[in-house]
């Protein structure tokens, strides 16, 4: 049976470049990928997923109101496809995680998802709530902290380098603008102090 996968992590951690390894595997023995990343990540460029050492591949733009099942099947029926791969998953919605598990479960394509499981606030984007709750594969890539720990957590910095504590939830970005950090330096630079009985 094929499988719905997650592999998560905060910024900087190799995720595209991962993805892009995974599509290159099949593809040296002959299979076809299907690759989606978001419309609105221009980055590197419309319709490409490009990693920061310089790796990368066309890839279809997936928007919020799209039916990635449908697109799969239409692609499908041209010339049967091995794997599906979604760069920046943090951004699909509920349905279209929906969607990819029926790539596996009706298809019998696996679907394998790269995308960042909190936005600066600690908070889980939609995308990976769902991807958490319905993949049957949960892999984390780790990337580390200033002081060597493990980094889950990502902050959103200004031009001085001070963490940014409101803001809307997507704000496309690099280095310049996110620092993957340790829980505890999270807590420390976004000044976090829950409330008794929270």
């Amino acid at each position: 049976m094929a499988k719905l996968y997650f592999y998560y992590s905060s910024m900087n951690a190799g995720k595209s470049t991962t993805l892009l390894q995974s599509s290159f595997n099949y593809r040296e023995r002959g299979m076809r990928t299907l690759l989606f990343t978001a419309a609105f990540d221009d980055r590197f460029a419309l319709g490409k997923v490009a990693s920061r050492i310089g790796l990368e591949q066309d890839a279809e733009l997936f928007r919020v109101d799209d039916d990635l099942l449908q697109r799969v099947q239409r692609q499908h029926a041209q010339s049967p496809l091995h794997c599906v791969l979604v760069d920046e998953a943090q951004f699909l919605t509920k349905a279209q995680v929906w969607q990819l598990s029926d790539v596996c479960d009706q298809l019998g394509i696996p679907v394998l998802c790269y995308g960042i499981r909190t936005d600066f606030r600690g908070e889980l984007f939609a995308g990976s709530q769902w991807l958490l709750a319905w993949a049957d594969t949960l892999v984390e890539l780790k990337t580390i902290c200033h002081c060597g720990s493990k980094a889950p957590m990502v902050v959103r910095v200004d031009a001085e380098g001070q963490a940014i504590q409101d803001g809307a939830q997507v704000e496309i970005g690099g280095n310049e603008r996110y620092v993957p950090l340790c829980r505890a330096h999270f807590k420390e630079a976004m000044k976090i102090y829950p409330e008794v009985g929270e």
